[in-house]
């Protein structure tokens, strides 16, 4: 039975074609539509709404289940991309029929909603889409794909700069302010924050933007160089100083002279090379391994932990009076999940590197795959999530990044994961196989990476014992810390 509804629109506003076999929820988006201000015409089948097109040209958006009889959303999606290219085409679908959904992604439909939805998420949809449009008016967009390309469903907010960081966070924007503050200071610094919030770019910037810039700057870290040679890469050594010591060599300290020297993972450090470089701190001077003679540098500090230094001094596990000569000017980097603003920026910027790199075209995302970044809680924090779109331009098969591509085992699960809930931290070790499949790999890999967080947690940080608590000798253990970027 033929139900369009074809009155003439209200002057300015946006126009909405439902096409949907089920009447109730027609009614259920006309009367949610026309309350946020969009003039609605109702289809009950994709004949019909393809008709309504041809009739009128003020249509502004599609939006049609995956299944009708007949016609169903797929196939108008087809013709919707042949009568009239510019118009967005939004797909409703059920979770089970995801992969059609993203089949339709990449024919040319603008986005999707799974059933059951949510309201906001249909007044988000809409909104973007009708955007979108607007965007395109007087013009011909080649077709669905390409269109859908240059469409970045979440609309990141604007970005600042410093040196190569971009952030909108407040908390971001506050370290932004702090920097070229800081940055002309000889005073030490020390950055904490958990492993891959960017803590070495914070020290890059500091040195970049004061006026040590143009010197080196040396990288050090603590906890990637075995304790027995820690010492002579610090302060090098002299000739014979220990077997197979065959010629003298400088040490990261000389090398670092009139610049900066960055020490992350400072809390790795035992307490006797503590002793030592407490002494570098306060004098400037070292002594080479095996040497006899001071060497003199002009060397700014920067150091940086995961750790709770003040816990570890507490624990007498770090020296008091070299915390406090560290810590004169402190900056610490907020997770990942605590500054949800940053994440489309970072997403864009992450999408246009690796794009590039790859030779590829992926210039946006679909707002189910960002729905999904956006609630995930990066226990990896902005390493994971470079991590994640590098992977995804990769498999990416159009020029949008679709949900499937994304690495992200909570999504691969079906729902979204709470970090404040008590039960944030439990393994799924028995999961179900959704419908569109599952990234083995990917979600073993997060349940490794989950085992890892929780040793080091429960070992208070000492690595040797978390590798004990799961049974593997440290090499193992930081390789695959390494592995993870933790």
């Amino acid at each position: 039975m033929k139900e369009s509804k074809l009155a003439a629109p209200s002057p300015g506003r946006p126009v909405v074609l439902v096409a949907d076999d089920d009447r109730s929820l027609r009614e259920f988006l006309e009367i949610l539509l026309q309350k946020d201000g969009y003039d609605v015409v109702l289809a009950a089948s994709g004949d019909e709404a393809l008709g309504i097109l041809k009739d009128r040209a003020d249509v502004s958006v599609v939006l049609s289940d995956i299944r009708m009889p007949g016609m169903d959303g797929v196939a108008l999606l087809r013709e919707v991309k042949k009568v009239r290219p510019q118009t967005p085409v939004i797909l409703i679908t059920a979770f089970g029929s995801m992969d059609s959904a993203v089949s339709a992604m990449k024919e040319g439909a603008l986005d999707y909603i799974t059933k059951p939805f949510r309201i906001d998420e249909i007044r988000k949809v809409i909104r973007q889409a009708v955007s979108f449009n607007a965007g395109n008016k007087g013009g011909t967009v080649s077709g669905g794909a390409e269109a859908v390309g240059a469409y970045l469903p979440e609309k990141a907010p604007k970005a600042a700069r410093c040196d190569r960081m971009l952030a909108a966070s407040p908390a971001m924007l506050k370290i932004f302010e702090l920097i070229p503050r800081v940055a002309s200071s000889p005073s030490s610094v020390l950055i904490t924050g958990e492993s891959g919030t960017g803590k070495e770019l914070v020290a890059r910037a500091i040195h970049n933007l004061g006026n040590r810039a143009g010197m080196p700057f040396v990288v050090v870290n603590a906890s990637g160089i075995p304790e027995n040679l820690l010492e002579s890469e610090l302060f090098g050594h002299e000739r014979g100083a220990f077997t197979g010591a065959l010629a003298a060599r400088r040490g990261l300290f000389a090398q670092a002279d009139k610049g900066t020297i960055f020490l992350d993972e400072i809390g790795e450090l035992s307490m006797a090379l503590q002793a030592k470089l407490l002494r570098v701190v306060q004098e400037k001077t070292f002594t080479p391994l095996g040497g006899e003679r001071e060497v003199r540098v002009d060397v700014r500090i920067i150091s940086a932990t995961n750790r709770d230094l003040e816990e570890e001094v507490m624990a007498r596990r770090f020296r008091e009076d070299l915390y406090f000569r560290l810590n004169v000017i402190h900056i610490h980097m907020p997770p990942l999940r605590e500054r949800p603003e940053d994440i489309p920026i970072l997403v864009q910027y992450f999408l246009d590197k690796y794009s590039k790199e790859q030779g590829k075209e992926v210039q946006g995302i679909s707002s189910y795959a960002m729905e999904a970044l956006t609630g995930y809680h990066f226990p990896g924090n902005v390493r994971e999530l470079e991590n994640i779109i590098e992977r995804s331009v990769t498999l990416a098969a159009s020029n949008l990044i679709l949900p499937d591509s994304l690495s992200i085992s909570r999504f691969k699960e079906g729902g979204k994961r709470d970090p404040d809930t008590k039960d944030a931290d439990t393994l799924q070790i028995d999961p179900d196989i959704p419908d569109e499949g599952l990234d083995m790999e990917a979600f073993l890999a997060e349940i490794e990476r989950r085992l890892l967080l929780k040793a080091m947690k429960r070992a208070n940080g000492v690595k040797t014992e978390a590798a004990a608590l799961l049974g593997m000798n440290f090499r193992a253990f930081r390789y695959r810390l390494a592995k993870h970027g933790l």
